[in-house]
């Protein structure tokens, strides 16, 4: 039974990932936004700013823009999901020995690989920009796990939001305030310098933690209590948005 489950997802996997590697620019337009923001920040806004860390202003904002990027590309998950549900692909997949799980897994999956290669390209701008890390491989890991993490526990959001909504614009549009979380955090600005009610909620929603321990990873610094509060929302999310996701993808083909 596994090993069907497996290969089923394997298959449908493939089929998305062809659909991507056949309109590259899904990929590109999700770093475009990131890497503007990149430039942006660092090379206008930049100067003045003062973090108080003593790093350049582009290995303090890089955690942040990376999650960007991942909330992003989420919203095309929730896109090409709903075009299957209006397009009948989820019914004709049920009139075939397919596992049903598979067909979400086919979309996740997906996400993930094109989420990673968005965020490689970042990285590799940010580089060029002088990006600088004296991470260990252990480190460069710990961010990747992080980062997948991050990935699939929004791409499951994306999954109930592809399932649930009526319109193409409504199945995307609900990643537009995880694109701005990041701003109301840790990311660009340390949140000492804002007002108390804005710095009390930075300091206390769940990409402050993400972005401090990113931050504190490439930085080779210790990452003290961060990294087990933004597991601890990292896993929290996943598991309920997956268990909502499930539960609405068995009433649609019911």
């Amino acid at each position: 039974m596994t090993s069907h489950v497996l290969s089923d997802t394997g298959v449908l996997t493939g089929r998305s990932l062809r659909h991507i590697l056949r309109s590259p620019d899904t990929i590109i337009t999700t770093a475009v936004t990131p890497i503007a923001l990149m430039l942006l920040f660092v090379y206008v806004l930049g100067g003045a700013i003062n973090t108080g860390t003593g790093e350049s202003y582009v290995n303090y904002m890089l955690p942040g823009i990376l999650l960007i990027t991942i909330a992003s590309g989420i919203a095309y998950t929730a896109y090409r999901l709903f075009l299957d549900m209006q397009g009948g692909i989820f019914e004709r997949f049920q009139s075939m020995p397919i596992a049903r799980s598979s067909v979400l897994w086919g979309h996740v999956l997906t996400s993930l690989v094109a989420n990673l290669i968005s965020v490689a390209i970042v990285i590799g701008v940010a580089l060029l920009m002088g990006f600088r890390t004296g991470a260990s491989l252990l480190d460069w890991l710990a961010v990747a796990g992080i980062l997948v993490l991050f990935t699939l526990a929004l791409t499951w959001l994306a999954v109930i939001a592809g399932l649930s909504a009526k319109t193409v614009d409504g199945a995307s549009a609900f990643s537009y305030p995880l694109i701005f979380l990041p701003f109301i955090s840790s990311a660009f600005v340390p949140t000492s310098t804002m007002p108390g009610p804005v710095a009390w909620f930075a300091e206390n929603q769940p990409v402050t933690s993400i972005v401090n321990t990113i931050r504190a990873l490439f930085a080779q610094q210790p990452v003290g209590t961060d990294i087990w509060v933004a597991l601890a929302w990292l896993v929290g999310v996943l598991v309920i948005a997956y268990v909502f996701a499930i539960a609405s993808y068995r009433r649609k083909v019911s």
